[in-house]
């Protein structure tokens, strides 16, 4: 799907990176608007489509960058950008009040470290790994959906302090689901590197 945008784009001379910039500045957006959702009519949706954006755009780059010859420098900032990312979209989910510190904090610790194992396996020789239930990708997609369905579906689902919105709740699913994944892969490294042993 993203091959037709990155011919486009290598056609106008656009780079990998500034893609990769692009993406960001619209998780940017995305947390800023996830953040004043609340008092902004059709906030959500706004935030939805920013993440959109910036989730197309990151699929984009890397066809892209496959398109006129992948840097080491390109794809360094590439995965230091998706991390400033995840944090803005993330934290803009929680500051906006639809997750607790709590489970936020625990969300972002699974996230950062499922990406951080990912690449710290090229750096011990195993190659950049990608296993694991739940990706990046499948995380946006996520985010993007629920986003959706809590404008359309603003009440909070549940009991007492087991009581959030749909958002809250994602929040819970991608805290374990990512820290899970975390751990599947630090298995999956763990175990390429005995074979190599």
């Amino acid at each position: 799907m993203a091959q037709p945008f990155a011919e486009a784009c290598f056609r106008a001379r656009i780079s990998p990176n500034s893609l990769s910039v692009a993406s960001l500045l619209f998780a940017i957006l995305a947390g800023f608007l996830f953040y004043f959702s609340r008092s902004l009519s059709h906030g959500l949706l706004l935030a939805a489509a920013m993440v959109a954006l910036s989730a197309a755009l990151d699929g984009i780059d890397g066809t892209l960058a496959r398109r006129v010859g992948a840097t080491v420098r390109g794809d360094f900032l590439d995965h230091v950008l998706d991390r400033y990312a995840d944090v803005f979209i993330v934290g803009g989910i929680i500051f906006g009040g639809y997750s607790s510190t709590e489970i936020g904090i625990f969300a972002l610790v699974g996230i950062l470290l499922t990406s951080y194992l990912g690449t710290q396996a090229q750096a011990v020789n195993v190659g950049r790994y990608y296993g694991g239930v739940l990706g990046r990708a499948d995380r946006l997609a996520i985010i993007f959906s629920v986003t959706i369905a809590n404008w359309a579906y603003a009440k909070e689902i549940g009991y007492g302090i087991y009581s959030m919105s749909l958002l809250g709740w994602m929040m819970v699913f991608i805290a374990v689901v990512s820290n899970f994944t975390a751990v599947q892969r630090f298995a999956g490294i763990w175990k390429k590197l005995s074979e190599k042993k």
